[in-house]
């Protein structure tokens, strides 16, 4: 097990662990830089920038993913079905690239990052910077029509002011050991999500957590129809994938939620797992006597270059709570009219 391997799995275990005790110290050193930093923003000491339309940054707490990207996706998209026209902006993790820059279908994700091309190939007006703030700024100077920016994955970037927060938190894992790094995966404390908006916990469709608790509410991923990776148009055989010869991979944050699902979906695969972010390369999926090899539209961008067809990927579409619209769409009319 990896070092790495080693703090997630500290992170989220069921108690807290000798190695959690003994990063504790650090911990307390981080949580105090991040308060004065929080604190210096407070004071106007650092200053947040402001873009001449509203900014709404989905965010979370802890480091890896929770569901962001598809929760800004499907928001965004919802949004244009209720005539307001968004503009996404993100860090371009994964990706080589630091000043701000549009991001087109056919980008290189080794430069942009694999999340940049989901929102590229969706249609929608994606522009990527580590300056979060300067990135948006481009971002609407370009796309002039837009009516609201969001953040993918901004909560932390105090210099981008926004309209309205929007934290998102993995039900299955909730806040870890509710630590702060590196004890624990929270990049803030557990009550700065006092001050969001909105709380939303990614849950299974079949899950029983309440739809609607005061300011938190929910959003599931629903499942779309196989795709190729190579053949955009071409419909799977699954009475082939049923010999055998199945294989999943997964570059994500959790490989094994996605896992879950293929075999929830009655495919029995061999399962892969790789780092978040990993950039395939041939070798990786070079797998002997293989019929099918399957894997989220995320890694699905990274595999385009030496797909055949035997490559297939899972679209998603996270549903929201209509409620969650509707105050996005408040701050946005508000913001209009100020």
């Amino acid at each position: 097990m990896t070092l790495g391997e080693r703090l997630v799995a500290t992170w989220y275990a069921p108690k807290k662990t000798a190695l959690a005790w003994t990063l504790w110290p650090l911990s307390q050193i981080f949580r105090a830089l991040v308060a004065l930093r929080r604190a210096l923003y407070q004071i106007s000491l650092l200053r947040a920038q402001t873009v001449r339309i509203p900014v709404v940054v989905v965010g979370n707490l802890t480091v890896g993913g929770a569901g962001k990207t598809p929760l800004a996706l499907a928001l965004a998209q919802t949004l244009a079905e209720r005539g307001c026209r968004a503009g996404i902006i993100s860090r371009g993790y994964g990706g080589t690239n630091v000043a701000p820059r549009a991001v087109a279908t056919g980008d290189d994700p080794r430069i942009v990052g694999d999340e940049a091309l989901l929102y590229a190939n969706a249609g929608l007006p994606i522009w990527i910077g580590r300056d979060r703030a300067a990135a948006a700024q481009a971002l609407v100077a370009a796309n002039p029509h837009i009516d609201v920016v969001i953040a993918d994955d901004g909560l932390q970037h105090y210099r981008l002011a926004r309209v309205l927060e929007i934290v998102v938190i993995d039900a299955a894992r909730e806040l870890g050991n509710g630590l702060l790094l590196p004890a624990g995966p929270l990049r803030e404390p557990p009550a700065r999500l006092n001050e969001a908006d909105a709380i939303v916990r990614v849950v299974a469709r079949d899950d029983a957590h309440p739809a609607r608790t005061g300011h938190a509410t929910r959003m599931w991923l629903e499942t779309l129809p196989w795709r190729s990776v190579a053949q955009p148009d071409r419909v799977p055989a699954f009475d082939e994938w049923s010999s055998g010869g199945v294989h999943a991979v997964a570059g994500i944050a959790h490989p094994d939620r996605f896992f879950a699902l293929v075999r929830k979906l009655g495919i029995d695969a061999q399962c892969h797992p790789f780092a978040d972010h990993h950039f395939f390369s041939h070798a990786d999926v070079a797998f002997s006597g293989a019929r099918a090899i399957l894997m989220t539209e995320k890694d699905a961008v990274k595999c385009v270059a030496f797909a055949d067809d035997r490559f297939w990927y899972l679209p998603v579409r996270a549903r929201l709570d209509p409620a969650l619209v509707e105050l996005v769409l408040e701050k946005i009319h508000g913001y209009q009219a100020a």
